[in-house]
């Protein structure tokens, strides 16, 4: 696939970030299913997660439609695929499909659920107008988005926080050619819901609060799918040489000022949900 025809983030279906949504997944794991037993989800509902990733949520999805329901996970990369068909449950059907032609029948699902999918999407507008006809008459779309808010790592250092979060920006600025409102456009899921249509749209936001001591799955998403995979070395031009120095210090679980495991270790970070009927 050509660059030009990839996601806005370069997804392409040889893309590959599996590790961070396995990690992303276990540490989310009680809001996210917080927010899935929110839907009040009936027996027997037709169900479709676009953008399954490694499919951790097809099962909590399953057990709310229970034995009558139909869950089915669409995803574009190969290796999401392959990892969300060994994670689904029998009867669970998993397809490789761009979310732009959906390979789904109209009127199928009674529920979409599209977690942290659509900001990946160069014209989310688009990709709404293409999955909302898969929805039944009085179907819902539920649009999932982490970090509408920015996250707080180091509580004790807000300063070097702010420098590291504009960092990450400029650095995906750079890395895919992107102007600052291509990547904080999707904060607008509500709006994208009512511009497909959709209507009684409501909202609602989880906080995902983590305070030391650290759960291991908390602590090993934030250190290999924060710490090393979105930070890492990857900061160092958009730091000061000091900045970054201090930030490797933070990160370093052989340093022993490493932020996970000091006692006044305090994260935050939102999860909103916003849901629209058509």
């Amino acid at each position: 696939m050509r660059a030009s025809a990839a996601g806005l983030l370069g997804d392409t279906a040889g893309r590959d970030y599996a590790y961070k949504l396995r990690l992303f997944n276990a540490f989310a794991e009680p809001e996210l299913r917080q927010a899935v037993a929110g839907l009040g989800i009936r027996p027997g509902a037709r169900i479709l997660d676009a953008g399954c990733g490694t499919g951790e949520a097809l099962g909590w999805l399953a057990a709310a439609a229970g034995a009558r329901g139909l869950v089915v996970g669409l995803d574009l990369a190969s290796a999401h695929i392959a990892a969300a068909r060994e994670a689904a449950a029998s009867g669970t059907a998993v397809v490789q499909a761009n979310l732009l032609s959906p390979p789904l029948a109209s009127g199928t699902f009674d529920l979409i659920w599209a977690v942290n999918t659509v900001n990946h999407l160069r014209d989310a507008d688009a990709g709404l107008a293409r999955i909302t006809p898969l929805l039944t008459a009085g179907g819902r779309l539920a649009l999932g988005q982490s970090a509408l808010l920015p996250e707080m790592y180091f509580a004790w250092d807000a300063r070097l926080e702010r420098l590291t979060h504009e960092a990450v920006r400029r650095y995906y600025r750079a890395r895919y050619g992107l102007e600052e409102r291509e990547l904080t456009g999707v904060r607008a899921i509500v709006g994208l819901l009512r511009r497909a249509g959709l209507r009684e749209v409501s909202v609602r936001s989880f906080l995902i609060e983590r305070v030391a001591p650290l759960r291991p799955a908390d602590e090993a998403y934030l250190l290999e799918a924060i710490f090393r995979r979105t930070w890492g070395e990857r900061l160092r031009p958009y730091l000061s040489s000091e900045d970054y120095e201090e930030l490797a210090r933070l990160c370093d679980p052989d340093d022993p000022h490493y932020a996970l495991r000091r006692p006044d270790f305090h994260f935050l970070q939102s999860f909103t949900l916003a849901v629209g009927m058509l």
